[in-house]
C-alpha cells in the first residue's frame, strides 16, 4: 500500500481521534504486517490503539495513555522504581489551584500532558507558579492543545484527573540522559544511553551525544531502572525512551519521564556509532520480529544531535536552499542537516517552546573519532549552513 505524507494540519486540535482509529484499523487490517509511530503526540497512542485493534505487535492504548499522563505515570513509578523517583504533586489547574505546593519551592512544574518539555519550567514561589499557570501560552496549551488528549482518556481508561492539570516534582540536579531501547514481551533490552548537554544559563538543550560519558557502573543502574519502569508500566512490543538525571555529589539517580516511542532524532547517531539505524530495529520489532544488538561498529566513535537556536526574537530572512545544506552535509560523511524555519517567519513566542528562552531553527546530527574534533567539525557545518535573521 502507498500512503501520504502526513502533516501538522491533519492532525488540528478538534480532529476526531476516535473516528480516525477506527478509519484506519479498517483500512489496515489485513494490509500490513506492523505499525509504529515516532510522533509523541497522539502519534504513539494512536499506533497503538490502531496496531493492537488489527492483531499486531504494539501496546494497548489505555496503558499509553497512563504512561503519557505524568501523575499517573509517577503513581506507578513510585511503587517500582521508588529510589528514582522525585517527591511529586498533583496541581489542578483553574480550579483548586491557590499558589501552594505540597511538595514546596523551588519545584519544577509541568503539564500532566506534556510535549517535548513545552511549558515544563522550575518554580520559586508560590506568586511564580500562579503567573505561570494563569498565563495565555497555558491556558492555550490546556485547552485547545489537549482536547485530543482528553478524548482519549475519557475513551480508553478511567483516570481520575484530567489532563489540563499540572505536575510539580522536586528538583533534580546532575547530568542528564537519555536511555533507550526496546521491550518485547517481559524482555527489556538498551540500545543506548546518550548525554543531554544543557546550558547552565537558561536549561536549553546544546546537543544530545552517543555514547554517553557516565561510568559503566552508572549506566547499567540506569539500565537496570529503566526495565523495571517499563516493565512497571506495562509496555509491550514497544521502543522507548527515558530521561534520567545522575547527581554525582549523592550518586543517585532521578527518573524525568518515560516515552513509549522511538526517539527519532537520535536514529542516525545509532548508526554512526553501532552500525545499524534504531528505525531499522523499530520496524523489526513492529512487525512481530525478535531485534538483537548490533554486531557491527559504526564509522565513528562518537555522534551527536545538535539543535540551532535564537535567543532574541527574529525574523527569517534567509534559509539556505537545497544545493547548500547538500554542500554542508557532503563536508562530513553522514552529516544530516534539517531546517525547522521558513523565509518570513518570526520566531518569537519563546513562552510557548521546550525551554521558554530560546526557538529552535534547525538541527545538525554528525559523527567523528573523538569529541574534540566533533565539537570542531560542527562549528564548521554551521558555518556552512548561511541562515540570516533580523532581530524583532
Amino acid at each position: 500500500m502507498e500512503f501520504g505524507t502526513i502533516t501538522d494540519w491533519d492532525c488540528r486540535w478538534d480532529l476526531d481521534v476516535i473516528a480516525y482509529i477506527e478509519q484506519m484499523s479498517a483500512a489496515l487490517s489485513g494490509q500490513i504486517d506492523g505499525l509504529m509511530s515516532s510522533s509523541d503526540y497522539p502519534g504513539a497512542t494512536v499506533a497503538g490503539a490502531i496496531a493492537t485493534r488489527i492483531g499486531l505487535p504494539g501496546t494497548d492504548p489505555a496503558t499509553l495513555v497512563a504512561c503519557a499522563h505524568k501523575f499517573a505515570a509517577r503513581q506507578a513509578l513510585q511503587s517500582v522504581v521508588p529510589e528514582a523517583t522525585p517527591d511529586f504533586a498533583l496541581l489542578d489547574h483553574g480550579t483548586a489551584l491557590d499558589g501552594s505546593c505540597a511538595i514546596g519551592f523551588p519545584c519544577f512544574v509541568k503539564p500532566v500532558k506534556g510535549a517535548f518539555s513545552v511549558l515544563a519550567r522550575r518554580m520559586q514561589s508560590a506568586e511564580q507558579l500562579l503567573r505561570f499557570v494563569n498565563s495565555e501560552a497555558a491556558r492555550e496549551y490546556c485547552g485547545s492543545y489537549l482536547v485530543i488528549f482528553g478524548t482519549l482518556m475519557r475513551q480508553f481508561t478511567d483516570l481520575p484527573h484530567a489532563g489540563r492539570c499540572f505536575l510539580a516534582e522536586s528538583v533534580l540536579a546532575g547530568a542528564q540522559v537519555t536511555v533507550e531501547g526496546w521491550c518485547q514481551g517481559d524482555e527489556v533490552q538498551i540500545l543506548g544511553i546518550s548525554d543531554s548537554v544543557v546550558d547552565p544559563h537558561n536549561g536549553s538543550f546544546l546537543r544530545f551525544v552517543f555514547p554517553s560519558m557516565l561510568a559503566a557502573r552508572v549506566q547499567a543502574r540506569m539500565g537496570d531502572i529503566a526495565a523495571r519502569a517499563v516493565r512497571g508500566l506495562g509496555l509491550r512490543d514497544t521502543f522507548f525512551n527515558i530521561e534520567m538525571m545522575y547527581d554525582s555529589t549523592q550518586d543517585r539517580i532521578g527518573l524525568i519521564e518515560v516515552n513509549p516511542r522511538i526517539c527519532g532524532e537520535f536514529a542516525d547517531l545509532y548508526q554512526k556509532v553501532l552500525g545499524v539505524n534504531s528505525y531499522e530495529i523499530a520496524l523489526e520489532l513492529a512487525t512481530g520480529g525478535t531485534p538483537s544488538l548490533p554486531r557491527a561498529a559504526g564509522a565513528y566513535a562518537v555522534a551527536a544531535s545538535f539543535p540551532l537556536r535564537v535567543f532574541e526574537p527574529v525574523r527569517v530572512e534567509r534559509v539556505p536552499s537545497p544545493e547548500e545544506m547538500a554542500a554542508a552535509e557532503a563536508l562530513f560523511p553522514g552529516t544530516m542537516i534539517w531546517n525547522e524555519c521558513e523565509t518570513g517567519q518570526e520566531l518569537a513566542e519563546f513562552d510557548k517552546t521546550e525551554d521558554g528562552a530560546s526557538c529552535r531553527y534547525a538541527v545538525i546530527n554528525l559523527g567523528a573519532p573523538d569529541r574534540d574534533s566533533l565539537e570542531r567539525r560542527f562549528e564548521i557545518v554551521r558555518e556552512a549552513v548561511p541562515f540570516r535573521f533580523t532581530p524583532l
